[in-house]
């Protein structure tokens, strides 16, 4: 993950290639979780947040960071359904009756 980081903060499109990251990991994964989506600004936030997930299970596991743009946004990916399951598991609105 700290390639990744270090290599989108050091290039000149470093913004844009973080936000379209998140935009399309956070889609992909909405889309993976059975849900409606976010909006294209909640997208983007799942899919950043999604990024630092990915990046600290992956480099847990000790995969080496993320190759490239095709590797990052799968290891963002990975982040944001892990981001979106604990959100539902700790959100509201699945409250069982007894």
């Amino acid at each position: 993950m700290a390639s990744l980081v270090l290599a989108l903060a050091l290039q000149p499109g470093g913004i844009i290639a973080w936000l379209v990251v998140g935009l399309i990991a956070g889609v992909v994964a909405g889309l993976l979780m059975r849900g409606s989506g976010f909006g294209i600004v909640g997208d983007i936030i799942v899919g950043i947040i999604g990024a630092f997930i990915g990046g600290f299970i992956v480099s847990l596991f000790g995969f080496g960071g993320a190759t490239g743009l095709i590797g990052s946004i799968v290891v963002a990916i990975i982040g944001a359904c892990i981001l979106i399951a604990l959100l539902r598991a700790i959100g509201p609105g699945r409250r069982s009756t007894i």
